[in-house]
């Protein structure tokens, strides 16, 4: 039996509205009250996800959890409990802040609790609103006055592909860390620690909770839900998932996700309706 659901939200368990439907919310909260835990896995702050965290029952409980910031935080929900960080050095921030400022993109920089953004634009104002709350404007290039804070990620805002493969060369290239790269939501270059991905941290979190990898089910959409999709015993691709990512999944949903994909997951899978 499956015992822990962990899910991306972005394109997965949210809907284009940014919204999670009743019948997802009824079918997670089915899920919980059999004993499975359910389990937010995310590249955005934990803080950010509070209010989905209301509408599934899930705020403030013990011994259920969020994973954020692309797998470099867990934190349990009863009192936002930080169990475990894993940041990037400040001088590798440093090093690929500075790309991105020559690159004149819009820059995030996420702290365990708070985000800080350069060279806001419109249409990233627009996909963040409903999604993140209380970000940071920071004018100038500087970054120093973050350097005694544990930084978890910092990712870049590019909508071209071609030119996020560009950057993440260029960044190998004259970067000399072993970072964990991958890409978002069609328009996100995320970097953290080779520490923090969303596998590591719900294996680690698995174990913490005496769950066995095989009775854990990891559902994406991206390139940075690959790790959970590979380290699952069920990874699961949503219909609107990358092809590379339908391709390493175990199972594929009929449904995108904006017609209720973790319903058909719960319903299969949990409580083995056909």
């Amino acid at each position: 039996m499956y015992k822990l659901i962990t899910s991306d939200m972005d394109e997965t368990l949210l809907n284009d509205n940014k919204k999670i439907t009743p019948k997802t919310i009824d079918a997670i909260k089915k899920a919980s009250e059999a004993g499975v835990h359910f389990v937010p896995n995310t590249g955005r702050g934990f803080m950010s996800i509070q209010h989905n965290l209301i509408d599934l029952g899930l705020s403030q409980k013990p011994d259920e959890y969020v994973i954020s910031n692309n797998g470099a935080v867990i934190v349990e929900n009863k009192e936002n409990q930080i169990l475990q960080v894993n940041p990037l050095p400040f001088e590798i921030v440093e090093q690929i802040f500075e790309i991105g400022m020559q690159e004149n993109v819009c820059v995030h920089v996420y702290t365990v609790d708070d985000l800080y953004i350069w060279n806001l634009n419109e249409d990233e104002k627009d996909y963040l609103t409903g999604r993140v709350k209380d970000w940071h404007i920071i004018r100038g290039t500087d970054i120093k006055f973050l350097q005694d804070t544990p930084i978890t990620k910092i990712i870049f805002n590019i909508d071209e592909e071609a030119r996020r493969i560009s950057v993440q060369d260029y960044v190998h290239e004259h970067v000399k860390f072993a970072l964990n790269v991958s890409f978002s939501s069609a328009r996100y270059i995320e970097f953290n620690d080779p520490s923090a991905d969303k596998g590591q941290a719900t294996m680690a979190l698995a174990e913490k909770l005496g769950i066995k990898p095989s009775e854990v089910i990891a559902v994406g959409d991206n390139n940075n839900d690959l790790p959970m999709i590979k380290a699952a015993g069920l990874g699961v691709s949503v219909a609107n998932g990358q092809d590379y990512l339908q391709s390493e999944a175990d199972y594929v949903t009929q449904t995108d996700n904006n017609n209720d994909p973790l319903v058909e997951i719960i319903n299969k899978f949990i409580f083995n309706e056909k």
